[in-house]
């Protein structure tokens, strides 16, 4: 069973070498952000290999509380992007 529902997509991702990235785009069928007050990418891994699925990700879960956008664990932007802070891949649409 596949269940559909409404999430923000993930608009664009700078993190080429993940293997869910294809073209600054990313492919997974969702993602989960952070970890405490860290807005990382729990999704992302690194991997020669990438998905060759075209659809468009959305944001299943996040777990930064402190992000203005995080209402009961879930992401309520319309879009986010994803994109390098350090050696660490990060929402960057994250709100204080």
């Amino acid at each position: 069973m596949i269940i559909a529902t409404d999430m923000p997509e993930v608009s664009s991702c700078a993190a080429t070498s993940c293997a869910y990235n294809t073209d600054s785009s990313c492919h997974a069928r969702a993602i989960t952000i952070g970890d405490g007050d860290d807005p990382d990418c729990d999704t992302f891994f690194s991997n020669s290999h990438h998905t060759k699925r075209q659809r468009n990700a959305g944001v299943g879960a996040c777990k930064v509380g402190g992000c203005s956008h995080n209402i009961d664990f879930e992401c309520t932007a319309d879009h986010i992007e994803l994109g390098y802070s350090g050696d660490t891949v990060n929402c960057l649409t994250y709100a204080h």
